[in-house]
């Protein structure tokens, strides 16, 4: 297949674009720039020039080719609603590109989307339309097409890593920073689900070479990893004191990170490993984060 492909010079895109290539797919790259031109030229995929900002131009990268894949998505986390509200209208104008097609797109949202009401792993089968994380929107977005029978199918993702990025963990490490101290809330129970980027990047191509129209797919390895345990590796690899701290304290060491500091966000990965044959084999969270590169995020 042609697979447009957004987020293409992306962290979790970049991935992609080898596995999609080792099995014979050709890739159509979203980017902006001359240096993500370059950048996608040289990793012998077609350069389509774009902006999420102009949701016409993700439009005629989708009209162009036999399936999209989703990625890009912008984390700017000061302007967070505006940026859910920015995918949803990416979406939907790739959604009237394909519209009256059987060509899928697979869209990127996060496990958290799937927890259920009364707590527990969050799982495929779950979708909460009045979720609290404006990130729902994407899923929404995607609903609307499902509607128009487009098919649809959603990546949830985990905290993705390797040794140089680690999802949120990447920002807290620098709120750590700013604080002079690594904190973690309470007993540092709760967790977060993880998966290693080159594990992540696989799921996508399993989900467009095997998935069905309207599948949720979540793309955690690990059910969680506790708060203490994430706590401690950043600990070790960045010299700061670890500490646990009271809720009336939370702002002051997580910074705008604060509301993620209570979030048990695990997830389940049974239904997704059996319909798709996934098997992971990255590495997990905390043997990265004991591998990484701490001083490299000085200044990020």
């Amino acid at each position: 297949m042609r697979v447009f492909l957004t987020g293409a010079t992306g962290f979790i895109g970049s991935h992609v674009i080898p596995e999609l290539r080792s099995r014979g797919h050709d890739v159509l790259g979203l980017t902006r720039s001359d240096a993500g031109a370059h950048r996608l030229e040289a990793a012998g995929v077609e350069v389509h020039r774009g902006d999420l900002e102009q949701p016409e131009t993700l439009a005629l990268g989708a009209a162009a080719a036999d399936a999209v894949i989703h990625c890009a998505f912008d984390h700017n986390f000061a302007t967070f609603f505006e940026n859910t509200k920015k995918d949803e209208r990416n979406i939907a104008a790739m959604g009237e590109a394909l519209a009256g097609t059987y060509k899928p797109i697979l869209i990127t949202s996060g496990v958290g989307i799937g927890t259920p009401l009364n707590g527990g792993p969050a799982t495929e089968d779950v979708l909460n339309p009045r979720h609290a994380n404006p990130r729902i929107a994407t899923e929404l977005a995607g609903a609307a097409l499902i509607a128009r029978g487009i098919d649809v199918r959603t990546i949830r993702l985990p905290q993705v890593h390797d040794t140089t990025k680690a999802g949120l963990i990447t920002p807290l490490i620098i709120e750590a920073r700013r604080a002079g101290a690594v904190a973690y809330l309470g007993d540092g129970q709760t967790r977060w689900s993880a998966a290693h980027v080159s594990d992540v990047a696989k799921l996508y191509v399993l989900a467009l070479e095997k998935g069905e129209p309207g599948a949720r797919y979540n793309a955690s390895v690990e059910e969680g990893v506790t708060a203490r345990a994430i706590a401690e590796a950043i600990g070790k690899g960045t010299g700061l004191p670890v500490r646990p701290v009271a809720a009336d304290e939370v702002q002051r060491y997580f910074g705008w990170m604060a509301p993620f500091a209570a979030l048990d966000m695990i997830a389940s990965n049974a239904w997704t490993r059996a319909r798709l044959g996934w098997e992971p084999t990255g590495p997990d969270l905390l043997t990265d984060l004991a591998a990484m590169n701490f001083s490299a995020l000085a200044d990020a």
